[in-house]
């Protein structure tokens, strides 16, 4: 048994607005399933592809308050190709961010409602990702992290030391999934979370049993949801979806 990185959930003010820039910038298209939920995924996606981890964007009144915790890295490929992004980027609405990143080759922009994210230099690392390098998550032991993740789904964990890990799906397609040791403490939930999706006729009660065992705790929201809320060891939300 194993689950999928499916996609990544951005809660958002105005999911509709907000949903309309990472469209733009990412080259996606738009849909919804319902009112106050934004789906992306690229033009011709079935879903669920390990191709590409998709974007759900679901409207929460709760202001923004500290950095997230997870943030997605954009590929560029070339320097001109890297300004020309940024450039276009703060044309949609997003602003320059400081993060404490200092003097890096890549640029550090928020998008309109603050989410921070990176426009990466160009690398030959993601050549073939997609406009999404990477799912980054902030974390205190990236070798713990791997190690709960990289059981938790069928990715395949590429690199790992004391400073980071990789995962890729097993069909070495779409984007990585990279744990950064950061010295910042988890303050209240994350605003972007991970979701993950059993296969097809796998038994979720055993999959959410497979996953505390591996460390993963579940949480009440108060929710009345098909899907059921977890944390990862180092506290952070995820979602384990239905089969499908």
């Amino acid at each position: 048994m194993a689950t999928r990185l499916v996609q990544i959930n951005m809660k958002a003010r105005d999911d509709s607005a907000l949903g309309g820039f990472w469209a733009q910038a990412l080259g996606w298209g738009v849909s919804s399933e319902g009112p106050g939920v934004t789906n992306l995924e690229p033009e011709g996606f079935v879903y669920p592809d390990p191709a590409a981890v998709c974007v759900d964007l679901v409207v929460s009144p709760e202001p923004k308050t500290v950095k997230n915790r997870v943030h997605v890295d954009l590929a560029t490929t070339s320097a001109a190709h890297q300004a020309q992004v940024v450039a276009r980027l703060k044309d949609l609405g997003a602003t320059a961010a400081d993060v404490g990143q200092g003097d890096v080759p890549w640029t550090v922009l928020a998008d309109p409602e603050g989410n921070e994210f990176c426009v990466l230099e160009p690398r030959p690392l993601y050549r073939d990702t997609g406009p999404i390098a990477a799912v980054v998550v902030d974390c205190a032991d990236p070798r713990a992290m791997a190690r709960f993740w990289s059981e938790a789904t069928d990715w395949t964990l590429h690199e790992v030391t004391d400073q980071g890990a990789r995962l890729r799906s097993a069909k070495g397609v779409g984007p990585y999934l990279e744990f950064v040791r950061t010295p910042d403490v988890k303050s209240g939930w994350n605003r972007v979370h991970l979701d993950v999706r059993p296969y097809p006729g796998d038994d979720p009660e055993a999959e959410a049993a497979r996953l505390r065992s591996l460390g993963a705790t579940p949480i009440d929201l108060g929710q009345d949801v098909p899907w059921r809320v977890l944390t990862d060891p180092e506290g952070n939300e995820f979602c384990l979806l239905t089969p499908g």
